[in-house]
């Protein structure tokens, strides 16, 4: 199932590369030895774009040595208010090839499986294959995949989160083997597309932290699969998911998965953690999904 393997020529410079070296300055937080590991684990990152470029290139700068990443899309102008790769000259260039560019540029020795076409729901066993941890970052509309995806990673007992950038800051979820699902803590409906989109928003940032500071809600539009979106809330995302995964990958423990949710919000400076009983059947979150709605109607119709 992999479709395209980066050249092995290695960039110039590298015959001076010192793995122990590159990375040493993280030591201090980590251990010799949780370095070392690091540097065996593979960490599956579906999507570069958005957050997904940003979570590469931490988790590469942390020391991570395997990778598989997935994407088939290429730079355009309105990815450069939030996308690591998105610059003048690399518009038009792949976004895979530009960020495993970027990962090599940090690690030449790094083991990169790259796939250059979208993951398809039947395709969730292969590209979680001897993977560590998953972390999400496809695009907020992509639901059916994503749902695939923690399936597989429940499946095969590897941990899985999600940290989506929500206005100037971040919210996120663990899902962890033993833990609530992914399935359980959303509740999608097999049916209702549109509406699987809001309870997603909604049981990602369900005390919705961002909300008054969204100057013009017009611009939320599910129909269209439009969403406002900030740099600083892609920074956080990766700050945040980058400190998970290192916990996750190295057994540290302490982490507060699903049922619970955390959002941090720079413009509100403030961060709040919540524990969801029954997931997506909790009586307050489908309140909160009907005045959601309500909301998101009425700024439509607005528009």
């Amino acid at each position: 199932m992999k479709l395209t393997e980066q050249s092995a020529t290695a960039p110039a410079g590298t015959s001076e590369f010192s793995y122990e070296e590159a990375f040493s300055r993280t030591l201090g937080w980590i251990t010799p030895d949780e370095q070392a590991r690091l540097r065996t684990k593979r960490v599956a990152i579906g999507g570069l774009g958005g957050v997904g470029g940003a979570h590469a290139i931490t988790l590469a700068r942390l020391g991570v040595g395997r990778f598989r990443l997935a994407d088939f899309d290429h730079f355009d102008y309105p990815n450069f208010n939030r996308q690591f790769g998105a610059t003048v000259e690399n518009v038009g260039r792949p976004k895979l090839d530009v960020t495993v560019g970027n990962v090599r540029g940090i690690n030449p020795e790094a083991e990169i499986d790259a796939w250059a076409r979208p993951i398809r729901v039947e395709d969730a066993s292969d590209f979680l294959a001897d993977a560590d941890i998953y972390v999400d970052s496809l695009d907020f509309f992509t639901l059916d995949v994503r749902r695939a995806l923690f399936a597989e990673a429940r499946n095969r007992g590897i941990p899985a989160l999600t940290a989506g950038p929500v206005g100037t800051g971040a919210a996120w979820i663990v899902f962890l083997p033993e833990g609530m699902s992914f399935e359980t803590y959303f509740r999608f409906s097999d049916t209702d597309v549109e509406d699987n989109y809001l309870r997603f928003l909604v049981g990602l940032a369900p005390r919705a932290l961002h909300l008054p500071f969204l100057v013009d809600r017009s611009f939320v539009d599910f129909k269209r699969r439009k969403a406002p979106s900030t740099p600083m809330g892609i920074v956080l995302c990766a700050g945040v998911a980058g400190t998970l995964a290192l916990r996750l990958l190295l057994g540290r423990g302490g982490i507060k998965a699903a049922p619970w949710f955390h959002q941090f919000d720079a413009s509100a400076g403030k961060m709040t953690s919540g524990r969801s009983w029954l997931g997506g059947a909790n009586p307050v979150r489908r309140l909160k999904c009907a005045m959601t709605r309500k909301v998101v109607a009425s700024a439509n119709r607005a528009a």
